[in-house]
Order: structure tokens, then C-alpha cells, then sequence
């Protein structure tokens, strides 16, 4: 077996190279020794089409036909990529795998004819990864509106069918399958997970960085297991393909990195997703944003409910001020929008009166926008041609009392185009929270595509009009929300400025969503809300508030109803928070209890740089509690609460590598620590 070994920032990769499939089996950080043999049969590239099925027929995506049947031809290094050229000779089919290396490796397929003929192509994998073992540990996480970043561990050996494995018997064809589907590329399952092995000191994880339908599944072979990686899928997704000589067709990307335990592939994830990210000039500013909705005006905006609210933003200290859902319409608003002017009901002397205070203040005004949409009952769906929709059989596509744009439309996108560029214009908006609270189904059939297909071009031309935007306005910040975090994604991630991590409203379920985040998201990144509410005790007043620090602390609530003595309580999140950001885009998250759950009383996340950390606490439990957490000894200093005013404090005590935390708080509580090393 001839072998390539490929290195480039942190990781070797090795092929098998012979008069097989060419085959990934050795994926690992470049400091670390060769581990267990991965299955040395597992083909690189796993590729089906009308007439070119598997053998055995199962659920699984791996034996195909053709994937078995590619040959090598060449390889190429040009600079941090490697491109590997298979060819299956029946068919004329050639399939590229291209390598990136940036912190990590990004991968994807390139796929095409070498030569007259067709193939219905019905499945491509990004990537396929030979496994030596399935004797590991499974890291994943359940998402939804409001329980975002739910992580847990299963053992994968329970998961897959354990049968007898010699030469007179068959290998079990289970799977372990997770995949998405729609538009909301993170509606129920996160597009990350980690694999940890249980006997080598070793972990591999990925993430599949797409804005719609995705498929990942790990099972078994007879010398070890094998990672997948794709889009969308004919089986679970309704998607197929037309390949010709003419009409080529490329997968999505993927990252994969490699660690020797949890903390440090999520540490290596953080470095390869700063280094995908599309970070522009403007990305550096970091502002505190302060929006209007979230237990404060929930879609209900006025002139006389935003100005007193917007002066006290800027008493406070926002940066940006973000007038959320609602400022378009009169009345019931959810299935009129579309023309995005502003209510002259609600902003009688025009909703400029309102900006102007805002920019009076020097803040930034930012609005709430869903551009993809258009109600049902608007007058502007009556107004764009049927090709500006995604349709089905001629008909379109309605959810929830609204019409969604195919952004592959010249006339959707002027329509688009027009909309952000007079509001603009007319406003000075800096910032648009986009959100997506309606999802496409499977897709579009329009041009006589697959629905999946479909939907996948409406994907890639909502990712083109984001770059085309920003192009034209390049001083503009958005932040990506769909219902929450329901398309949390590095396709959309490495194009935007902030993300935002839940609608949840209970500061104390917030919490393990906050603590949470980094692992699918990067900190500097991730928009945490924290909305005090008046009148409540210090203890769940400062709660709300720790949930933003460790991240990017989007900013709500009564600020105008509240208490000196709270609002001196802001001020000192948001100094404290500064703080943070200024080395937030340095930081790499740790779990010292290991990565938060749902249900947990006690939540640690560590963000650690290479001369301070912020170590975040929450306790989420009425009474006095202790945990240990294990920590290499520094000086600790209170980071969020400093005055401890009318607070019970908190006691630290270090046990040579191990840090004691004791509270005797009546009531749940959170702290931000800063810990540095000693001198």
C-alpha cells in the first residue's frame, strides 16, 4: 500500500494510495505519534447514482457501486491545498477531494464527467474518514427554539449493533445516522459533533458548514468504522443531481479537527473557525447592542415606549441600539410583512424621530428585518412574479401564513437589494438583526430540479447575496437568528457578525445555554441576551446578567423602569464584559465539569488565553453548595460581581491542582472569575 502523508497547519493527514479507492485513514494533530490502524478499505469518496445503487443494499451511504470502483490518477499541492483526482472508468466519472489547511482542514468533493454522457447522481459525501475503532465516545447536540446547544455523550458501541465479526460472518449494517432537513440548517441537531476514543488518548470532530439539509453517520466495518460526511441526500432529502460533462457539480464543505481529548478538539474547532471566518474590518468594533425585544417590548414598538428606552441604552453604555419586530406594521403584523416601510401609527412623526434620538446618543441604529419572507396578505406578494418564490408543481411554497423567496431570482434579490439599501440610505442603519422564523420544507422543484436540489441553490444564492451585500455596504454588522439559533452554521457564520444563541426568557435555562455555545460557536460570536428584569433579588438580577458576559451580551430590558442601584449594576456587566472582549477573539472554551447539560445544578465554562482566563459559575439551586473543579493553581479575583454589596459571597480555596467553590447563597447564583498565572 503506497502511502500519502499531507501535513499543513495542525494536522497530518494520510492516504492510502494503490489499485483501490484512494482511502483517508489517518487524520491527527501533527505533534501526535500514529494511533490505532484506522480500516484501511473505507474509500475516501462514497458516490451513488440512478443504476449505480450499493452492494449490500442497506440505509448506510458507504459500498456504493462507483465509490468502490474510483481509481487514483493524480494528486496536487498548490501552497495549504492538496487535490486528489479519482476517476471510475465505466462511467467517465471524476471526482476531485480538495484539502485546505487552515487550522484544521476544510474539505469538500468537486464532481464531474470526463467525457459525453449522464449520471443522476443520488448521494456524494464530502468526506469519508476510515475509523480504526467504534470504541468511543459520541458528543452531540440536540437543538430547538428556546433549548438551544443540548449536548450529551453516548458510547457508540452501544449505539451500533455488536454481532459477530470473523471471516464466516457479516458485519452489522446499523448506522448511527443524524441529519437535517429544510432550511434551518440547525432546526433539531446541531451540524457538530466529537468523537472521543476510549482507549487512545485521541478525538476527532467536525462540522459540516452548510445553511440547509445535511447528512452524518458513523458505522462499522470489519476492520474498524468510518465517519461521513454530506449534504443533502436523495434518501433523506429528496435530492438528486443531473452530472454531465457541462454541468459539474461541487459538495459542502466540512471541517475536521483532531485533539487528544474534548477540551482540545473544541479548542481546535475554535482556531479552524476563526479561520474560515470572512472577518472584516468592521468585525473588530465588537459593540454592546442593546435591543428592544426580549422581556422588554416583544414586538411592540412606539415613539413613546423606544425614546425614554433609548436614552437610557446610552446611559448605560450600549453602542448600537436595535429596534426589533414590529416597527413595519399596525396590528397583527406576521402574515403582512414584506414592503418593510415603517408604521406611521406607531411612529407619528415618522419612525426618523426615533433614529435621530439614536444617533443624538451615538449609538448605531440597527432594525429587525426577515428578509426571506413575504406574508401571504401582503401587497408585495402580489407584486413579485411567481419565479420570485419557491414553488412546488408551479405552486408556492407557504408556511405559516407566509411566501419564502427563491434567492436564485433576479427579482427577489432586487427586491432584497432595494430594501437594505433604502433603509440605509434614509436611516443610517449600521445593524440588521436578520431573522428566519419560517422553514422551506424540502425544497423547490422549479427548472425541473430535485426539491432538494432546489433548495440547495436557494442555500448557496442566500450565501452570495450576504457577500454581495456587505461588498456594497462594508460599515454594515448583522446578526444571523432564525427563531433563536435555528441556522447556526459556519456557512452563515463565516459570513456574519453575531449570532443569536436563544429566545429563552428564564435566565436560569439560559444558563446551559450560554455555557454551551462555544462549542458550536465562536465566543466573540455568540450573542447571549441578558435581560434583568426590575424588582427582582440582586441574586437573579445579577444571574440574567453573568449569562452575557462570557460571549457577546446582547443587551435588554426595562432599562428606563429601573433602579439607580440596578442600573449601577449594568454598568458594572458591561465594564466587566469590556473587559473580556478585549481579548475575547483569543480565547478557547474549556469545560472544567466537563460540557455543560440541560439539567446540571452546577455549570463551568472556562475561556482560556495564554496569560488570563474568565472562568463563568452558575448554581443553578436554592442553598448553600460546593464543587471542585480540576484547575491548574493562579490568582483568582472576582471578575462579575465586584461589589458584593447586599450579595453573600462566594469562597475559593485551591487544593494544590483543584479549585473549591462554596456557595451559601439562599437562592440560585453566577459569578465570572479572572484567573491569572502567576508570575
Amino acid at each position: 500500500m503506497n502511502v500519502l502523508r499531507w501535513s499543513a497547519g495542525e494536522l497530518t493527514l494520510t492516504f492510502a494510495l494503490d489499485d483501490g479507492p484512494v482511502r483517508l485513514i489517518g487524520v491527527r494533530e501533527a505533534s501526535q505519534p500514529d494511533g490505532g490502524t484506522p480500516d484501511p478499505s473505507q474509500p475516501l469518496v462514497e458516490v451513488s447514482a440512478t443504476g449505480y445503487g450499493l452492494s449490500p443494499s442497506t440505509n448506510r451511504h458507504v459500498d456504493t457501486i462507483l465509490g468502490q470502483q474510483l481509481r487514483y490518477v493524480r494528486h496536487e499541492e498548490t501552497g495549504t491545498t492538496l487535490r486528489i483526482v479519482q476517476e471510475e472508468p465505466t462511467t467517465g466519472l471524476r471526482v476531485t477531494s480538495v484539502f485546505e489547511a487552515l487550522a484544521g482542514v476544510r474539505a469538500w468533493s468537486e464532481v464531474s464527467m470526463n467525457g459525453p454522457g449522464a449520471l443522476e447522481l443520488t448521494f456524494v459525501s464530502s468526506l469519508v474518514v476510515g475509523l480504526a475503532s467504534v470504541d468511543a465516545e459520541l458528543y452531540s447536540a440536540a437543538n430547538s427554539w428556546m433549548a438551544e446547544n443540548r449536548w450529551s455523550k453516548r458510547v457508540l458501541r452501544e449505539v451500533l449493533a455488536d454481532i459477530v465479526r470473523d471471516p464466516h460472518h457479516h458485519v452489522a449494517r446499523s448506522r448511527h445516522a443524524v441529519t437535517n432537513t429544510g432550511s434551518w440548517s440547525s432546526g433539531e441537531r446541531l451540524p457538530v459533533g466529537v468523537l472521543v476514543d476510549r482507549s487512545a488518548p485521541y478525538a476527532l470532530g467536525w462540522q459540516i458548514e452548510h445553511n440547509g439539509a445535511w447528512h452524518y453517520e458513523l458505522g462499522e466495518t470489519r476492520r474498524g468504522g468510518y465517519l461521513l460526511l454530506s449534504g443533502p441526500t436523495d434518501q433523506e432529502n429528496q435530492w438528486s443531481v443531473e452530472l454531465t460533462a457541462d454541468k459539474p457539480f461541487t459538495t459542502v464543505p466540512v471541517s475536521l479537527v483532531a485533539g487528544t481529548d474534548l477540551d482540545s478538539v473544541f479548542a481546535a474547532l475554535t482556531r479552524q473557525r476563526r479561520a474560515i471566518r470572512n472577518r472584516r474590518p468592521i468585525d473588530d468594533r465588537m459593540p454592546v447592542v442593546f435591543n428592544d425585544f426580549m422581556n422588554t417590548l416583544a414586538g411592540d414598538p412606539t415613539t413613546e415606549k423606544l425614546l425614554p428606552l433609548i436614552d437610557a441604552a446610552a446611559e448605560v453604555g450600549a453602542d448600537y441600539f436595535c429596534i426589533d419586530a414590529g416597527w413595519y406594521a399596525d396590528g397583527d403584523w406576521w402574515n403582512t410583512v414584506g414592503a418593510w416601510q415603517p408604521s406611521t401609527t406607531r411612529f407619528p412623526n415618522g419612525l426618523t424621530e426615533v433614529i435621530d434620538r439614536i444617533h443624538t446618543h451615538g449609538m448605531v441604529p440597527g432594525l429587525w428585518l426577515e428578509p426571506e419572507v413575504i406574508g401571504v396578505r401582503s401587497p408585495i406578494a402580489a407584486e413579485l412574479p411567481d419565479d420570485a418564490f419557491l414553488t412546488r408543481r408551479g405552486q408556492r411554497v407557504a408556511e405559516s401564513g407566509r411566501y419564502l423567496l427563491d434567492l436564485r431570482s433576479t427579482a427577489a434579490r432586487k427586491h432584497l437589494d432595494d430594501t437594505v439599501d433604502r433603509l440605509i440610505g434614509e436611516f443610517g442603519i449600521g445593524f440588521f438583526k436578520f431573522d428566519n422564523n419560517t422553514m422551506t420544507g424540502p425544497g423547490s422543484d422549479k427548472g425541473g430540479t430535485s426539491l432538494g436540489h432546489g433548495l440547495l441553490e436557494h442555500n448557496r444564492a442566500l450565501l452570495d447575496w450576504l457577500d454581495s451585500l456587505q461588498t456594497r455596504h462594508p460599515e454594515l454588522l448583522i446578526e444571523n437568528c432564525a427563531s433563536g439559533a435555528m441556522r447556526m452554521d459556519y456557512a452563515m457564520m463565516s459570513r456574519l457578525h453575531l449570532q443569536s444563541t436563544s429566545d429563552q426568557e428564564h435566565p436560569l435555562l439560559y444558563a446551559p445555554i450560554t455555557a454551551a455555545a462555544p462549542a458550536a460557536l465562536l465566543p466573540e460570536q455568540a450573542g447571549h441576551w441578558a435581560y434583568p428584569i426590575t424588582g427582582t433579588t440582586r441574586e437573579e438580577f445579577t444571574f440574567a446578567l453573568v449569562n452575557g458576559i462570557p460571549g457577546r451580551l446582547y443587551l435588554s430590558g426595562h432599562l428606563n423602569r429601573m433602579t439607580p442601584v440596578e442600573l449601577d449594576l449594568i454598568r458594572s456587566a458591561l465594564t466587566a464584559h469590556r473587559a473580556v472582549l478585549e481579548d475575547l477573539d483569543t480565547l478557547v472554551p474549556a469545560w472544567p465539569l466537563g460540557l455543560s447539560t440541560w439539567t446540571d445544578e452546577w455549570i463551568a465554562l472556562a475561556l482560556n488565553g495564554p496569560d488570563v482566563s474568565y472562568l463563568t459559575l452558575w448554581h443553578r439551586a436554592p442553598g448553600p453548595s460546593s464543587i471542585t473543579l480540576p484547575l491548574r493553581r493562579s490568582s483568582i479575583e472576582p471578575h462579575f460581581p465586584t461589589d458584593l454589596t447586599d450579595l453573600t459571597d462566594w469562597s475559593y480555596a485551591w487544593t494544590d491542582n483543584a479549585l473549591t467553590i462554596t456557595t451559601n447563597t439562599p437562592e440560585p447564583s453566577a459569578r465570572v472569575l479572572r484567573l491569572t498565572s502567576p508570575s
